[in-house]
């Protein structure tokens, strides 16, 4: 036991620098996804944006982090990790700073150099998001679901530092200087990039008796989590993402208000939900867990598309990230232990799916407030954060359907490598696998 727990100190030690920078690089994540959402009415203001065009780059954004997944997978594991983790840093920095130069580079339509930059910075994104998960779990540790657990939830952490010091920064220097903001943010990724560069990274465990892909995607099980993965995410991100806009252009409310009592609550509400499960997911059922947490969601959408009280609608988009905490990671862990030997393909698959989802959500909410017309009984937001109750509530259907497979285990799973005697493991288990 003694001898055990010396190893178990001298790895901790050998790799808290690498747990550290994995931190730091789900900080940049957070940076990735949300930096340009607090700057939508900004846009809006200043180059006559109309809301689908700032919707559009939540598109662009987790378009182009969905084919990153896809598009890396093969060659990080011919090559390894450090040559694409290091290159994930590079282009968010690069990708910052073409976003900030963007009304000097492209005088006559900054919206163009915008769009590009967001494309360069998301590619980026993807790559962290395909990795950091895969390196904190190549760690050798005892306490390897704790590790998991804090590095999922430092997403919603980084999300509240990206919106107070963003707000901080924007009502200090005022909305003329937001590049000089986005240039400020452009130095963690790249001071991650050095760290990345020395730290060191431990092997990968090789991948023998994958389930094969193909099998993989031809299981109504798997591609039910997928769909559930993609609603999960366009119910997260469609709040996390219009939030801003909504309380400050809708709700007449400030942007401090909105971004401070909206944003951070919501993101603090998120990791919440996460922590907790990760701490006490061994007792409780996933799927419950997601079921009850679709409900609330809906009842939130419900409650801040309609409420006639600004500071109430607000409050119900902050109640959303408690309730959609789980469906993305979730996803993931019920995936996980019904097909444990699928390999990574399933992850790329899984965060290409979530990322669809968190891409195309978002920007119908847009397209539908631009298509409102002036005498419908709502206005344009309130009635796409309305249709946005309809992501949660197909959530709610392809879990129920998930349970109904879930007792017919073996005409779903036969041939797929559920486990070494056949049986499904529990769905209760804390995740150890790659989520947002």
């Amino acid at each position: 036991m003694f001898t055990k727990r010396v190893t178990g100190g001298i790895i901790a030690a050998m790799y808290s620098s690498t747990i550290r920078a994995c931190y730091i690089g789900n900080l940049v994540g957070a940076l990735v996804t949300n930096l340009s959402p607090l700057l939508f009415v900004t846009f809006m203001s200043h180059y006559g944006l109309s809301f689908e065009q700032v919707g559009r780059l939540t598109l662009i954004n987790f378009f182009t982090q969905i084919i990153a997944d896809l598009a890396f997978s093969k060659p990080v594991d011919k090559h390894g990790v450090r040559p694409f983790i290091t290159l994930g840093h590079l282009l968010v920095f690069l990708g910052f700073a073409c976003f900030a130069f963007a009304p000097t580079l492209f005088p006559g339509n900054p919206y163009l150099g915008i769009m590009i930059a967001t494309v360069v910075f998301s590619c980026g994104g993807g790559l962290l998001e395909l990795l950091l998960s895969a390196i904190i779990q190549a760690i050798p540790s005892d306490a390897k679901a704790a590790a998991m657990s804090l590095f999922h939830s430092f997403y919603a952490w980084g999300f509240i530092a990206v919106v107070i010091l963003t707000s901080a920064m924007l009502a200090l220097l005022g909305s003329s200087r937001w590049p000089v903001i986005v240039l400020i943010w452009s130095a963690i990724p790249l001071w991650n990039f050095f760290n990345f560069l020395r730290v060191p990274l431990a092997p990968q465990v090789p991948d023998h008796h994958r389930t094969p892909t193909k099998k993989l995607l031809g299981t109504p099980f798997f591609l039910i989590v997928v769909a559930g993965i993609a609603l999960g995410g366009a119910a997260e991100v469609s709040m996390s993402q219009w939030t801003s806009a909504y309380a400050e252009s809708t709700l007449g409310l400030s942007k401090a208000t909105g971004d401070l009592l909206g944003l951070c609550l919501f993101a603090g509400l998120l990791g919440t939900g996460r922590v907790l499960y990760g701490k006490y997911g061994k007792r409780i059922d996933v799927w419950h867990v997601m079921f009850w947490g679709s409900i609330f969601a809906s009842a939130c959408y419900l409650v801040a598309s309609l409420s006639p009280s600004p500071m109430v609608s607000l409050i119900a988009c902050a109640g959303c990230g408690f309730g959609v905490a789980l469906l993305w990671p979730g996803s993931v862990v019920l995936a996980a232990h019904r097909f444990p030997f699928a390999g990574a393909s399933m992850f790329a698959i899984l965060a290409a799916g979530g990322d669809s989802g968190a891409a195309v959500g978002p920007w119908l909410l847009g397209v539908i407030a631009d298509a409102v017309p002036s005498t419908f009984a709502l206005p344009p937001l309130r009635t796409g954060m309305l249709a946005g109750t309809v992501y949660p509530l197909l959530m709610i259907v392809s879990l129920v359907l998930l349970r109904v497979m879930d007792k017919r285990p073996d005409q779903d799973a036969s041939g797929l490598g559920v486990g070494t005697s056949g049986s499904v493991p529990p769905l209760s288990s804390p995740p150890d696998s790659q989520s947002r």
